[in-house]
């Protein structure tokens, strides 16, 4: 379960405009590699998308984009795997479905939150 501190970490990652467009671009991707002539020999996931196919999108250098990425792996949004000289990202659809379902847990009781308030 996300404890508060870690939540504020993951508002915080996208809190900035840059990496909620590339967390955007990576949980709706479902790209793989751009630069792949054939499928890597270890198993991917089909929702993983490559750093530089990811650099595609946006004006920025590839460090500034991996520093973006890095940041957002430290929020634990994104999950972040090598494969020889690539880098795929894909969603932590995990902490992402736990994150909404604060939202919701929230919503519900949305009534008697503000009851309380009163």
């Amino acid at each position: 379960m996300l404890d508060m501190q870690q939540k504020i970490k993951i508002f915080k990652a996208l809190g900035n405009e840059t990496r909620f467009l590339i967390f955007k671009n990576v949980l709706t991707g479902g790209y793989t590699c751009s630069i792949d002539e054939k499928k890597p020999k270890t198993k991917i996931n089909h929702h993983a998308i490559c750093v530089t196919t990811i650099a595609q999108n946006f004006d920025f250098s590839l460090p500034t984009i991996s520093k973006h990425l890095q940041l957002l792996r430290e929020a634990n949004i994104i999950k972040m795997q090598k494969i020889s000289n690539k880098i795929y990202i894909e969603p932590n659809i995990e902490i992402i479905r736990e994150l909404g379902s604060c939202f919701t847990t929230l919503v519900e009781n949305f009534d008697a939150n503000r009851e309380l308030k009163a």
